[in-house]
């Protein structure tokens, strides 16, 4: 192969994958992720898949289509901290990597050929270093452009892999029907189909006035450059991620205050832990909120000075949300969001007169190196595991602010106290 050598890596089942990995007795059965009985289908297993389950989907609909299904709830460190590491396998093998999502990267191999051998053992390699590593598959597509590369990782699913050729594109491309492209949706297949055209070939073959036409001058060229295989962009290096945030869709709508303050301390919880794990810190907390009747409202603020800690994250959300106009009070889904992320040992934390010399900076930590060692949900907020009777707030706490350290009491002063637990951490 002259030229470029593109790769593209795609995940297989990537969500439900990385929970199989937990739940191994699952494996060989339908396996859906994403919120139930509200909410969506984020990923799903082929077992799921061969009953018409499909990312995106509704899962009341999902449930209807595969009623033995077992639906997990998403852990979204879970699926960084794999993705993480995936990327560190790519970045091995060469340094023109672009994520395209948390689950799928175009590499430039064109430069490790000497190093790794022909493109498909490049792809190989990847393919077992990944299973190796992470024990999840992944499907691998190799051509000369970006586009050829996705199409081929495609056909290449699950877990497999594809080489096109140069010379070999149309051959590969032109039987393929439409839906098959990239890009291509239901409603534009749909079009392409009311004018004749069904499969890649036929779109190659097509005068481009009659595609200009119906598409518009820019997507009617650009439509049958890709039937071709022509596709001139080059792949970019990935910039680091400049936000970290939550969301979570509620079982049933709510117009109970008390219960979305919970949420949103749940959700700048997560939102702050994953920060610290990637050493980063935020200055502009954002604020989304979903109602009943599908419309949202996003807010957002900009801190004195940046931060990772839950209680100061939470108090900015619960100070968006305080201020909000509610006239539609019922509330579908909230989520908090840090923007203007930098690395912590570059940003500049003004302290305060009256900080205290261990503060919720300190408490953060030293549940983090809690949950490092015994894992998830060894440390906890108590008012994130059961329902209270009063409202969350960054000045009031649960005794002890852990989890199994009794109710609610409001004589308790403000400030981190830390539960001995477990060989003194």
């Amino acid at each position: 192969m002259t030229g470029r050598i593109i790769m593209h890596v795609d995940m297989d089942a990537f969500y439900a994958s990385v929970e199989l990995r937990r739940r191994p007795d699952l494996r060989g059965t339908p396996v859906i992720v994403g919120g139930y009985p509200r909410g969506v289908v984020l990923s799903a297993t082929y077992e799921a898949r061969a009953f018409g389950v499909r990312s995106g989907m509704a899962s009341s609909q999902a449930m209807r289509l595969a009623p033995n299904a077992t639906f997990l709830s998403p852990d979204f460190d879970a699926y960084s901290s794999v993705s993480a590491g995936i990327g560190a396998v790519f970045r091995s093998i060469t340094s023109v990597v672009e994520a395209a999502s948390i689950d799928e990267a175009y590499l430039d191999v064109t430069g490790s050929r000497r190093m790794f051998g022909t493109p498909v053992e490049i792809g190989e390699h990847v393919r077992a270093v990944v299973a190796d590593e992470q024990q999840i598959s992944c499907s691998v597509g190799i051509g000369p452009t970006k586009f050829v590369a996705k199409v081929a990782s495609k056909q290449a699913k699950p877990d497999g892999l594809v080489e096109v050729l140069p010379d070999g594109v149309a051959a590969f491309l032109h039987p393929l029907p439409v839906e098959e492209m990239w890009g291509v949706g239901v409603k534009t297949a749909e079009r392409l189909h009311n004018l004749g055209i069904s499969t890649v070939g036929d779109l190659a073959h097509t005068p481009r006035g009659g595609l200009r036409r119906t598409f518009g001058p820019h997507a009617g060229g650009m439509l049958r450059e890709l039937a071709w295989g022509r596709d001139g962009r080059r792949v970019v290096v990935t910039e680091p991620e400049r936000s970290i945030g939550s969301q979570e869709t509620f079982g049933a709508d709510s117009d109970d205050g008390h219960v979305v303050r919970r949420e949103l301390l749940r959700m700048a919880d997560k939102t702050a832990g994953r920060m610290r794990k990637a050493g980063l810190v935020g200055r502009t907390v954002s604020l989304s909120v979903r109602f009943a009747d599908f419309a949202e409202l996003t807010r957002s603020i900009t801190l004195s000075s940046p931060t990772a800690v839950t209680d100061e994250i939470y108090a900015a959300a619960l100070g968006l949300y305080e201020r909000l106009a509610l006239d539609r009070p019922r509330v579908r889904r909230v989520g908090v969001r840090v923007e203007g992320l930098v690395p912590a040992e570059k940003a500049c934390v003004q302290p305060t007169l009256i900080e205290p010399e261990q503060g919720w900076r300190e408490a953060d930590r030293a549940v983090d190196a809690a949950v490092g060692r015994f894992g998830p949900g060894a440390v906890q907020r108590a008012v994130l595991t059961r329902r209270i009777s009063r409202p969350p707030s960054p000045t009031w706490q649960p005794r002890g602010g852990l989890a199994g350290e009794g109710e609610a009491d409001p004589a308790v002063p403000p400030g981190p106290q830390i539960r001995e637990i477990r060989n003194g951490v």
